[in-house]
């Protein structure tokens, strides 16, 4: 052994540990640098995510706000054109708008001109023949304009009140088309500012209201005549229809960040805001913080170094031992956020995170000893079983799973493991660890998507996408079981006239009205109501003979006539429907088909019209079809 050769090397050794020491110092200098301009670049982040979804939220609220003026203002229009000129006209919309007032919610009031803009109506309690409202915008806009569609105007004083509001307004015309005058609902600005300061958006954040046209209708301060009806942005941002914004303000040194949400079915945009100064305040005080305690911690590295060179050899030799802790530790630490989990041989607890609290409401020490199986729900139990005896055995080094568990409030969760064998040094297996995350939220996501893709969104049935199914599953049920199988379509009768004559929300209640017959009719678990499309459904009915589906059908033709929703324009003067039947054996009928059962029905349905609508037309079985051939239909 060379003893000058190892002095020498043990001489470099301190030399090389500070040149090791200082590319340390640096390495963590260098990344707690690159992590703070991260955590600066996060804080940015989800000051923008925050602001878009109170942005989102917002918007939803003041359309919900102008639907429900919206629709005072259609019923008081549609009042005032169907009494033009009949006597006592403006006394009963005077009795109608004074029964709406209670029930006004965020509208302020509601109001009637006519042609000059003098006072027909109102729910103020004013005297009407001393106030004239020609001088406004709105009332000019509708004067000169025969679009009959909403008008959201800028904010005015009020002339009955003398606050400042938010006009939504509509012209309502004469018989002969002329101009009759106008119907305007009023809005407090300092609704929608009360309303705005209860969210959170910083000493200087804002929540403005605005036109398309950028003019701000209101915001989350004290309603100022400066402020109210001026742009805040030179340009307003039209496509897309939501995005992020960074802009400077005239006498503000901090840049701002803003989200911008249009609406969908009215002309208004929410913009939400905060400076960028504020939402770096706090990370500007944490960076602050963390920056002494790093530079406290490297002194304290370069000092612990220096007396670690003394201690080189002796670190070297426990190194060995510190590796074999390494690889537990470093399971233990995945995840910090999840919840990581020590099961020995016996599948009991030996350790859980602290962020067990969070996701189970369960403190660490209250589930130490006690079995790993015991808060899964009885029926995963067996595949976490499995699983476990699997990474016993050896068979696999890691599995995954996805589980109900019950918290402490005895809720349950859906969460997804991930669960490893660990090994003793001599290469036993010793126990498992289990890394946990709560998937509650993608579940429950996951399930409300399956829902949408087979429920008509209106009515609340099955879609087509879902009857179409369902009638090639009955089919084959059929065909092997050797029974029958019946299908119902039902039509509603001049269904386009009533939307004409009362609105398509009128038609919407309707078809909704109509789909609750339907569901209690089908009372089977077996029996499928669906829309097949527009205003007409069908109902497929496994194991039903002709007389059946008859019966079924004339309880709900029945079931319409108690109901007894008006259409004047359809001869029995209420909401009928015209019903086709058909019926099927799929396994003694070998060249009919789904799409044959379906034609049959059709064309019976089609036979009850012809035959005058309002009845149920029974087709005789399904046969073998030649190509182009239309199936005969007898009466039921």
């Amino acid at each position: 052994m060379d003893v000058g050769a190892t002095r020498a090397d043990l001489s470099r050794r301190p030399m090389w540990a500070a040149g090791f020491l200082a590319l340390v110092c640096s390495a963590i200098l260098a990344f707690s640098g690159w992590s703070e301009w991260e955590s600066r670049n996060n804080e940015l982040r989800n000051a923008e995510i925050e602001l878009s979804n109170l942005a989102r939220s917002l918007t939803q609220h003041v359309e919900d706000t102008f639907e429900l003026a919206d629709s005072l203002l259609r019923g008081v229009v549609t009042a005032l054109e169907r009494d033009d000129g009949k006597p006592g006209a403006i006394e009963r919309i005077q009795a109608f708008l004074k029964a709406r007032k209670a029930n006004l919610g965020r509208v302020r009031g509601l109001f009637a001109y006519d042609e000059n803009g003098n006072w027909l109506a109102t729910t103020e309690d004013v005297v009407l023949s001393n106030y004239n409202n020609s001088d406004r915008d709105y009332f000019e806009h509708h004067a000169k304009s025969a679009d009959r569609s909403l008008l959201i105007g800028r904010p005015v004083r009020s002339k009955a009140g003398g606050q400042w509001v938010i006009t939504l307004s509509r012209r309502w015309s004469h018989a002969d088309g002329r101009f009759g005058g106008v119907v305007a609902a009023t809005i407090d600005v300092a609704y929608f500012a009360q309303f705005y300061r209860q969210f959170a958006v910083g000493q200087e954040g804002m929540i403005s209201l605005m036109s398309r046209d950028g003019a701000v209708l209101a915001d989350n301060s004290e309603p100022d005549p400066q402020v109210l009806g001026r742009p805040i942005l030179e340009t307003i941002p039209y496509h897309p229809a939501s995005g992020v914004l960074h802009f400077p303000r005239s006498g503000e040194s901090s840049e701002r960040i803003g989200f911008y949400q249009h609406a969908q079915r009215y002309p208004f945009l929410v913009l939400t805001t905060r400076t960028q100064e504020d939402v770096l305040a706090r990370w500007k005080r944490d960076a602050l913080v963390r920056l002494a305690v790093l530079v406290g911690l490297v002194a304290l590295v370069v000092a612990i170094g220096v007396f670690l060179v003394k201690q080189l050899l002796q670190r070297q030799r426990l190194a060995l031992a510190l590796a074999a802790k390494e690889e537990n530790f470093r399971l233990l630490a995945e995840g910090s956020s999840d919840i990581v989990t020590r099961i020995e041989l016996d599948e009991c607890i030996g350790y859980v995170s602290p962020s067990t609290m969070r996701v189970l409401g369960w403190h660490p020490s209250q589930l130490l000893g006690k079995r790993a199986l015991s808060g899964v729900n009885p029926l995963d139990r067996p595949q976490l079983q499995e699983i476990l005896d699997q990474l016993r055995k050896g068979a696999v080094d890691e599995a995954r799973a996805t589980y109900r568990m019950r918290r402490r409030d005895k809720s349950e969760i859906w969460v997804e493991a991930t669960i490893r064998a660990t090994r003793s040094p001599d290469g036993e297996i010793d126990g498992f660890v289990a890394v946990t995350r709560d998937v509650t939220q993608q579940k429950t996501l996951q399930g409300r998507l399956e829902t949408l893709a087979i429920e008509d969104g209106l009515t609340g049935l099955a879609n087509r996408r879902r009857f179409d199914e369902r009638l090639l599953e009955e089919w084959g049920r059929a065909y092997r079981d050797k029974t029958s199988l019946a299908l119902l379509m039902i039509d509603i009768d001049h269904f386009k006239a009533f939307n004409d004559t009362y609105g398509h929300p009128a038609g919407d209640e309707c078809l909704h009205t109509i789909a609750a017959i339907l569901a209690d009719e089908a009372q089977r678990s077996s029996d499928l109501a669906a829309r097949y499309g527009g205003e007409e459904f069908a109902i497929l009915l496994p194991n039903t003979d002709a007389a059946g589906c008859v019966r079924l059908g004339e309880r709900i033709r029945r079931a319409l006539h108690e109901v007894g929703i008006v259409h004047r324009h359809n001869p029995s003067g209420i909401v009928t429907a015209s019903l086709g039947g058909a019926v099927c054996r799929p396994g003694f009928e070998r060249s009919a088909g789904p799409a044959s059962l379906i034609d049959v029905a059709d064309s019976a349905l089609y036979a009850a019209k012809d035959g005058g609508r309002d009845r149920m037309v029974m087709a005789g079985e399904v046969i073998s079809l030649p190509s182009g051939t239309a199936p005969a239909t007898v009466p039921a």
